[in-house]
């Protein structure tokens, strides 16, 4: 017969859903079911991420979500007797719909929310198509208006969802966690079904994928809500019902309704979603009727001629054609212009930019044409760390501001392309070792002593888990293995570290794209700024164009300064400022680094001591070195710098590329040359090994910490 799960919250129905995705269809898959639905509380954060993963493991995706339906209009804010939302499960039935539900569950958030993000009927007559929905769970507005007593009105909302959705495109939930409730809706929805000849269709409300995992949510739960295990005003679920069910279990659930829960597969073979993953939706750039790459090539080549006069080199002019053509072959140059456009009006409104950071950096277009201030043929940087020809990805400038006029080139894109085409993105706070660790022992009432003395065990690292500092820390393990209560607490916390905690808005993250946000993705509201549901890996993915404006401090502070100097020195500029003063770096030599970007800390200004740097790529190499990984090759980087009869080289081959460097392999761009001068790859072919292409045929494992440094950082 066959069943699939239409009603189910992932972990990003934050603090309430306990299915992390990849576990989740590991479990679908065991179950011998084909097919699962995701229906999160009023939002699609994880729909991508499901998606994929599903995919991956031969399980379809259905691409759902539990809105909130307002009692009566989205606009009416005031607090009703009746209730501010109930429940409705909508489900995509095909790509028409996917567009519909994004719509829908956006303009819940930008004009219906309160409390909530809600949709009202208006929406839902005009964003219905393609879409199949469920009557939801106790909480849904039918199941509500039976337990009020209100049949009519049950059976008027009931009708009304059947017209407005269309002939087998609505259906009345049954469920059965055990609650005494679910069975007097039941048998009225069955008279429903009846009278109206609306389907049934059976659901299980998953929350967790277990059923050992009840606890987990109880947890969860308390965290959300700031209460305490066995609390009597905690939010609970009444039974531990709520999880992944077998078909065998829910056809146990459902003896005298075999039709509601087989009515789950024909919904399941009904919905068909596909995303389009890589190709690009790059928002259409104005030359006032020029040709994009004339207008493009000639802005280049302005630069070019400025920055390395009339006559410029054979090499610098063969790297611009070079890059030149695969911009455009790659179909970026209205990228590259966007990208230009913005950084011209910062400068030309006197806001402070940064030099260019990242990878960006070895794009000599990018140094021509102004979006950068990095000379790539000084540094020996490439261009295919950007933009790599072998391998289709979306480039990435991170673009530094000042952070006091930041908004303002925010706001003057929001401008030019339309509010509506511009948004920015969400991000995810997580629970972490020690916050995990100190949220689970609030809600479980464990003594704050204790989860406070257990917290500060986990040694503070990058990237640290509960699980590796057992593994590192002997007093943490000391106490797991000898006290019961640090035992459940820490197991209670590793089940959920790692779960989104919170939505929040990326500190420089913005989304611009050809029609308005939401025909791609789905919109929310956090703290009043309109941001994408998807996070930047997932817009990456889905090809939209995803901007980085950084705010910098010290660019402020740079600017601020140069003020003060002009008021004694009207003729002073800070780019005229010499950058190899033998003064400046004597000071930098001696650690008198306070308030200077990247080398104001103290581990860094002792650094600085022991190799007393010369030259602007010593500062580059140190800033790159110091970080977690490289740095345990600081000592030998220092000790070759002043010993150069050190320095030792496995081939001659070697030296020109490495000599800048001391003998250390420092930066991404030396592994790369290394991988063209040894072993004959290109450089395109180089950058797939290094960042882990699907089709590289060797790993990058062995290089250490190194493929993640970048000569500009």
């Amino acid at each position: 017969m066959g069943f699939t799960h239409l009603h189910l919250h992932t972990e990003y129905s934050l603090l309430d859903g306990c299915c992390r995705i990849n576990k989740l269809v590991e479990t679908v898959a065991a179950h011998g079911q084909t097919a699962v639905a995701i229906t999160d509380h009023g939002v699609m954060y994880g729909a991508v991420e499901f998606y994929k993963a599903a995919k991956k493991k031969g399980i379809k995706p259905i691409i759902g979500c539990e809105v909130y339906v307002a009692p009566g209009s989205r606009f009416d804010k005031q607090k009703r007797p009746d209730g501010n939302y109930s429940h409705l499960v909508l489900l995509c039935e095909n790509n028409e719909g996917y567009q519909n539900l994004i719509k829908l569950v956006s303009l819940g958030f930008t004009d219906g929310f309160y409390s909530k993000p809600r949709v009202d009927r208006e929406l839902l007559k005009k964003y219905n198509k393609g879409i199949i929905a469920l009557s939801a769970c106790l909480a849904g507005e039918i199941p509500r208006a039976i337990m009020d007593g209100n049949y009519d009105k049950a059976m008027e909302t009931a009708l009304w969802y059947k017209n407005t959705f269309g002939e087998n495109n609505f259906f009345l939930e049954v469920q059965n966690h055990g609650i005494s409730e679910q069975q007097q809706v039941n048998a009225y929805l069955q008279k429903l079904s009846n009278e109206t000849g609306i389907p049934l269709v059976a659901t299980n409300d998953v929350h967790y994928p277990c059923k050992d995992d009840s606890f987990m949510h109880k947890v969860l739960l308390c965290i959300q809500t700031g209460t305490k295990i066995g609390d009597k005003n905690t939010l609970e679920f009444k039974t531990e019902e709520f999880y992944l069910k077998t078909e065998q279990e829910m056809l146990a659930a459902f003896p005298d309704m075999p039709e509601a829960v087989s009515n789950t597969q024909k919904i399941a073979d009904r919905c068909n979603v596909e995303f389009e993953f890589g190709k690009i939706k790059l928002p259409f750039f104005d030359t006032n009727g020029q040709d994009h790459y004339e207008y493009f090539r000639n802005k280049c080549y302005e630069g070019l001629y400025k920055n390395y006069g009339q006559n410029p080199s054979k090499e610098v002019v063969d790297r611009l054609e070079y890059e030149l053509s695969v911009i455009n072959s790659m179909g970026y140059v209205d990228y590259y212009l966007i990208v230009w456009d913005f950084i011209n009006y910062a400068k030309s409104h006197g806001i402070p930019v940064g030099p260019g950071r990242g990878s960006g950096a070895g794009s000599i277009a990018a140094y021509c044409i102004g979006i950068t201030g990095v000379d790539p043929i000084k540094y020996n940087l490439l261009f295919e760390r950007f933009l790599n020809p072998e391998r289709v990805s979306m480039p990435d400038f991170d673009v530094d501001f000042c952070y006091v006029n930041r908004q303002k080139v925010i706001d003057y894109v929001i401008e030019k392309y339309g509010a509506d085409h511009v948004a920015q993105i969400v991000t995810f706070g997580t629970m972490a070792a020690r916050a995990a660790v100190r949220d689970v022992g609030r809600a479980m009432d464990i003594p704050y002593a204790t989860c406070d003395k257990t917290a500060k065990l986990i040694p503070q690292s990058v990237g640290m888990t509960l699980s590796h500092a057992l593994e590192v820390s002997k007093e943490l393990k000391n106490l797991y293995d000898g006290d019961m209560l640090i035992k459940d607490l820490i197991d209670m916390a590793i089940k959920v570290e790692g779960m989104p905690r919170h939505a929040s808005t990326h500190a420089a993250g913005v989304v611009i794209s050809d029609r308005p946000v939401s025909d791609y993705v789905p919109l929310a509201l956090n703290d009043e700024s309109v941001v994408t549901q998807y996070p930047m890996t997932t817009l990456d993915e889905l090809g939209l164009l995803k901007m980085d404006f950084l705010g910098l401090r010290n660019l402020t502070v740079i600017a601020d300064t140069e003020k003060e100097v002009r008021k004694q020195n009207p003729d002073f500029c800070v780019d005229n400022i010499p950058i190899d003063d033998p003064d400046t770096f004597k000071m930098m030599g001696e650690g008198f680094t306070d308030g200077v970007f990247q080398f104001e800390s103290d581990g860094m200004k002792n650094v600085m001591r022991k190799f007393r740097p010369q030259t602007l790529e010593d500062l580059i190499a140190i800033i790159s070195l110091y970080r977690p990984g490289p740095m345990d090759s600081i000592p030998r980087y220092i000790n070759n710098r002043h010993n150069p009869q050190d320095i030792k080289y496995d081939t001659p081959l070697l030296e020109p590329i490495l000599n800048v460097t001391y003998g250390c392999i420092v930066y991404q761009e030396q592994v790369m040359q290394i991988f063209r001068t040894l072993a004959g790859y290109s450089l395109g072919r180089a950058d797939i090994v290094l960042t882990g292409g699907a089709d590289a045929d060797i790993t990058s494992s062995g290089i250490g910490g190194f493929n993640a440094m970048r000569a500009i950082s």
